[in-house]
């Protein structure tokens, strides 16, 4: 559905005209039908990325190509639906006549216009809000309602930058569901965020963008996978007072209550000695649980390796 190759922007900047790279020699690929998730730090190059794909801005060098149609093919935007970072919208429209606006850009039949508004204001929880006008929304309501305008023509392709910004926990939780019956439906997402765990329940495939170059991509499965466990947490009980220092002993730190330890160990190789040396000493383990690197740790390793703070 989306694919780059080679894909390179330089702004020019100031009175000097200096060359500010935005992105370098980008090269991805979104398969139909998943939930893909471009990830970065400010300044990155997520927005000019999504501007280059939705046609706003033109690439310094490299191709793109939106469903196997080269950029600017005027065919397929019919098929796309696009929230910007900060749109703008008229302020005096009400929300129902601002869905009506967007349906009639599309060509869709005033009926169809009415149902799929009602639809899709529900959707993003703002039914109640429909005679309202836009100027009195707050950030998040503007937010919800730029998501649906982006779904009334049922598109194909859905590309959102930052859709959860501004949103409180509901809100979110409200537009992860939303994006998952897209996905449901057999609809493509691609959407920018720096909500890691958001991205971690939804996304089938990211990739992580620093300075404009590709640091990784991949499931998250995949990215995770080759981690290896950070730390193991072991709770025990029934250890008499002889065994739970010699478990003390190969833990990196302990919490002893009446009745349970809990024991923390940097080296699952002394876990594995551990968990041998309860049952030597009569114990019983209540849970053993590793604890691995999530996708916010890779993150931040990958921006830190890429020179950022």
């Amino acid at each position: 559905m989306i694919r780059t190759e080679d894909l390179g922007m330089v702004f020019v900047a100031g009175f000097m005209r200096k060359k500010v790279p935005a992105l370098k020699g980008l090269t991805l690929d979104v398969k139909k039908g998943e939930v893909f998730g471009f990830l970065g730090p400010n300044g990155a190059g997520k927005t000019t990325t999504l501007k280059i794909l939705m046609g706003l801005i033109y690439p310094t060098s490299g191709k793109a190509f939106i469903m196997d149609r080269p950029l600017g093919d005027v065919s397929v935007k019919h098929r796309l639906g696009f929230l910007p970072e900060q749109p703008y919208f008229y302020d005096y429209l009400s929300a129902a006549e601002f869905m009506d606006f967007y349906g009639r850009l599309f060509g869709i039949g005033k009926q169809e216009r009415r149902e799929r508004a009602d639809t899709l204001l529900g959707q993003v929880g703002l039914s109640h809000a429909k005679d309202l006008q836009l100027r009195k929304f707050s950030k998040g309501m503007l937010q919800r309602i730029g998501i649906a305008q982006a779904l009334i023509n049922d598109p194909d392709l859905v590309v959102l930058d930052e859709p959860m910004s501004g949103l409180d926990p509901i809100g979110r939780k409200e537009v992860k569901d939303i994006i998952l019956g897209l996905k449901e439906r057999g609809k493509t997402i691609f959407f920018s965020t720096h909500i890691l765990p958001d991205v971690e329940v939804i996304c089938d495939r990211v990739a992580i963008l620093v300075k404009g170059e590709l640091k990784a991509t991949g499931t998250v499965g995949e990215l995770l996978g080759s981690m290896k466990a950070l730390s193991v947490e072991m709770a025990v009980e029934g250890l008499g007072a002889e065994g739970l220092e010699a478990v003390k002993s190969l833990a990196g730190n302990a919490v002893v209550t009446d009745g349970q330890a809990v024991f923390f160990f940097d080296d699952p190789e002394k876990a594995r000695k551990a968990r041998s040396l309860v049952y030597e000493k009569g114990g019983d383990i209540v849970s053993l649980m590793p604890h691995r690197s999530s996708l916010e740790d890779i993150f931040v390793e990958e921006v830190r390796k890429g020179g950022q703070p």
